[in-house]
């Protein structure tokens, strides 16, 4: 569903992504982990077209999107969480949902989406700015979800979560991943979180997968060496 060959991204003249070639399969939930500074939210860019490619490719479903625009690449299935979530804090919950809908019709909330996400139901009318950063989490998770994609992207949503409601968000993965058959691609350094919800670990370093593990036979021990400083 999603393919990465020979993806090349850089800052000007400063070279962040070399080469990365990666697949993640329909239904499928990969999660690249590293520490800070090692690519992770540039691989994440790259693919939602906020950076653009050096050189390789980005597929969707079989479709070369690597010179579509961000919102091109929406309308082609790939949605984005963000790092922080960048919620709109002065919209309600309801009105925040509703911004997920530009390349659906009809442009109407999918009420699975709040059986889904019971609190949002519950806020629906409450400033996204007034919700906690689990239930802002849920929000931009959802939000994603309006748009119908075949490709979640998620950039770090355990990052400033209390563990119990780490919990609960790896529950909800899992949960729309099955419902949906969905792909799901996450950056994240925390190892338990990513235990909970992916098929494949890799970590990246220097710009380029150094490790790659299915979830049954991870060496706990050896990817915290990774993401130890």
């Amino acid at each position: 569903m999603l393919d990465i060959s020979k993806l090349c991204v850089a800052y000007g003249q400063s070279q962040v992504i070399k080469g990365i070639t990666l697949s993640v399969n329909k239904g499928e939930t990969v999660a690249v982990m590293g520490r800070n500074g090692m690519g992770k939210t540039t691989l994440m860019k790259s693919i939602i077209g906020l950076l653009s490619a050096q050189s390789g490719s980005i597929s969707v479903g079989g479709v070369d999107v690597t010179k579509y625009q961000p919102w091109d690449r929406v309308k082609s299935g790939v949605a984005f969480v963000p790092q922080g979530r960048q919620i709109f804090s002065l919209m309600s919950v309801e009105e925040n949902l509703k911004t997920g809908l530009e390349t659906v019709r009809p442009r109407k909330i999918d009420e699975a989406l709040y059986e889904t996400f019971p609190v949002l139901k519950e806020m629906r009318k409450r400033k996204g700015g007034n919700l906690s950063g689990g239930q802002q989490q849920q929000l931009a998770i959802a939000r994603a979800l309006s748009s119908k994609p075949k490709v979640l992207l998620l950039d770090e949503p355990a990052e400033g979560i209390q563990p119990s409601i780490v919990k609960d968000i790896a529950r909800v993965l899992n949960q729309i991943k099955k419902i949906h058959d969905l792909t799901i691609l996450i950056s994240e350094q925390l190892l338990s979180f990513a235990m909970d919800v992916a098929d494949r670990i890799l970590v990246i370093e220097g710009g380029r997968i150094v490790h790659e593990e299915q979830r049954g036979s991870v060496d706990e021990a050896k990817i915290h060496k990774y993401l130890s400083v």
